[in-house]
């Protein structure tokens, strides 16, 4: 069966209602169109960072085969490699660059057979009080990075005095 995972963005709030109507589910599965595409679905998604690293990766990749005089038959092998690749992780880089900008959070994840279903699992879970959306963050960096106070003990050892 398939796995969606459920964004809701950010700048929508409101009652359940209106949040509802923004929440979108992103299908986990293998994307043809960015298996045979990639470039242009890269540019289509606005996956600017992932279409960048993809670009250079695939100039290096390509100078690497031909400097080590590999044939175009290896080439294009290793060509559609990297595109099988991007196709099995497509969703993935989606909801990265989703929830990277800050726009979007996760609500989670839900297994259906189609995308009725899962909507219908999802919003039953919600209204029931089962999905709790996440809190934002708001943890500071004083919070997270405290000053230890200096320890005797050098090495793996909790207490001074090495092994008991």
């Amino acid at each position: 069966m398939p796995v969606y995972t459920v964004l809701e963005p950010l700048r929508y709030g409101g009652s359940l209602g209106e949040r509802a109507d923004h929440v979108i589910f992103l299908r986990d599965g293998f994307s043809w169109t960015a298996f045979l595409f990639t470039p242009l679905w890269l540019v289509c998604q606005r996956l600017w960072i992932s279409l960048v690293v993809y670009s250079i990766a695939m100039v290096a990749v390509q100078f690497g085969l031909r400097m080590a005089g590999i044939d175009i038959g290896g080439q294009l092998l290793i060509g559609i490699l990297i595109g099988l690749l991007f196709g099995l992780e497509a969703t993935n880089l989606r909801r990265w660059a989703m929830t990277r900008r800050g726009a979007w959070r996760e609500l989670g994840t839900v297994v259906a057979a189609d995308r009725d279903e899962a909507e219908q699992r999802f919003f039953d879970a919600w209204v029931a009080g089962e999905v709790a959306a996440p809190a934002p963050p708001t943890a500071t960096a004083e919070s997270i990075i405290r000053p230890q106070p200096p320890r005797d003990v050098l090495g793996l050892f909790p207490e001074p005095g090495g092994r008991r």
